[in-house]
């Protein structure tokens, strides 16, 4: 195991992060911006070095400095949370041609990854069921291109190759639009990305979003720890995750699940991954992989009892897995509703002082947050300050419980998204489950 690592992450995932270190007597140093000298983790860490202004550009996203940082504090490997640099092919190359362990899959495996259509052909390879569409990068051909249209069959959707986090797609819904919806999701992707590649797919109109979690070591073993319900969206954002998805069965639990867990195989996989899908009249069709943890992983160590980011460390140090797929077993329900500072009707980010914090408890209550009494949210990053879950032996107890945790909470200071989170756990549609990933948006109508 590590002597010492660098989170390069911030807010509660870095907390997740260094709590997993200390389990494991593994030193931390926290990296932050000049902005985050604050926050509980940096407070918490062994070493803390300041890597740039509040701009995330200048910090978070400054790979030289955070390098340097693990260099000077003779750290030897690096964690990227999720989001920033997290999924950055260059950024993991780097880390590792400078002498240390990027706690992820390697570099190679990401880019592949990262490129959709490189993916969908990978899963493809595997046995993975795809969305039927094309999978080669579309020209600038248009007759070919409304030939191929029409072959899908309409709605069909333009996804950016590189694209990812609900960026960089677009729906068509007739032929008269879609030579235009091209041009614009190519200057769009080429502007956001890097890439201006897209290619099209068949637009399923209701989907559920299910995902399959997986841990791959480096020496051929790789597991599932079976699915996760995240239909409940805006704006192609999750806001309550799930696990395990009502309404699937075990038999597609197992048929989807080896997949996943054989396709990492198939590509060298290594550490912590999610497979996406939308699910619509029984069938799955793959969308894209996560290479990096979920904000949504502590549902599924609730339902399985097992830690996914301990492992992430223990594959990274060169551990085989710690456990065999026939020992992971689904325990009750649990459900996570992210908490954001922002107005729960306009969602426009709320930064500001925390007045006053007040964690809930009871019974399979666990609460992921780095905010305290005094802290102050920054209006530089996401707005997202905590995740509450709550498990139960029954999807029904798992609500019930949740209701009880959200009333419980207390966040004063700034507006937060805690009486959205409310109005979907007393949602009778919600309650009933298996809801498609609109639903939640066209509930949201009574807030607009």
């Amino acid at each position: 195991m590590f002597d010492k690592i660098v989170i390069a992450n911030r807010g509660e995932i870095a907390l997740r992060v260094l709590r997993a270190c200390r389990e494991l007597g593994v030193k931390v140093v926290a990296v932050h911006s000049e902005a985050d000298r604050d926050l509980k983790h940096v407070r918490l860490a062994d070493e803390s070095v300041c890597i740039g202004p509040a701009n995330s550009a200048d910090s978070y996203l400054n790979i030289p400095a955070i390098i340097s940082a693990a260099e000077v504090t003779d750290a030897q490997a690096i964690h990227p949370g999720y989001g920033f640099l997290s999924e950055n092919a260059d950024f993991a190359e780097k880390v590792e041609q400078s002498g240390f362990v990027f706690i992820g899959p390697k570099a190679d495996t990401i880019r592949m990854m990262g490129d959709k259509i490189s993916a969908k052909n990978a899963m493809i390879a595997s046995g993975i069921p795809c969305v039927p569409g094309n999978n080669d990068p579309l020209s600038d051909d248009a007759e070919k291109n409304l030939k191929l249209a029409r072959e899908i069959g309409y709605p069909v959707i333009i996804k950016a190759a590189g694209g990812g986090g609900g960026r960089g797609m677009r729906t068509v819904h007739t032929e008269a639009a879609l030579i235009n919806a091209i041009s614009m999701t190519k200057a769009e992707a080429g502007s956001a990305f890097g890439n201006a590649t897209v290619y099209m797919e068949k637009f399923l109109e209701d989907p559920r979003h299910i995902e399959f979690q997986v841990m791959a070591d480096s020496y051929g073993n790789a597991i599932h720890l079976g699915e996760r319900d995240c239909s409940m969206q805006r704006r192609h954002q999750k806001v309550v995750e799930e696990a395990p998805a009502p309404f699937i069965t075990e038999e597609q639990r197992k048929f989807i699940g080896e997949r996943c867990a054989q396709a990492c195989v198939d590509i060298g996989y290594r550490g912590a991954g999610t497979f996406e899908f939308l699910y619509e009249k029984g069938e799955f069709f793959f969308i894209e992989m996560n290479t990096r943890v979920q904000v949504e992983h502590p549902v599924t160590e609730m339902v399985t009892g097992f830690d996914i980011v301990k492992e992430q460390l223990r594959i990274a140090a060169g551990e085989k897995l710690s456990i065999t797929q026939d020992q992971v077993k689904i325990q009750g329900h649990a459900i996570e509703c992210r908490l954001n500072a922002e107005d729960p009707r306009t969602f426009m980010p709320c930064p500001g002082i925390i007045e006053q914090f007040h964690m809930p408890g009871g019974p399979g209550i666990r609460c992921e947050t780095h905010i305290y009494n005094g802290y102050k949210v920054p209006p530089y990053y996401d707005s997202m300050i905590g995740k509450l879950i709550a498990h139960g032996e029954t999807r029904a107890s798992a609500i019930a419980r949740m209701n009880t945790a959200l009333n419980e909470i207390i966040i004063d200071g700034i507006k937060t998204n805690i009486p959205l989170q409310h109005d979907i756990m007393t949602d009778s549609a919600f309650a009933a489950g298996g809801q498609n990933i609109h639903y939640l948006e066209k509930k949201l109508g009574i807030y607009k």
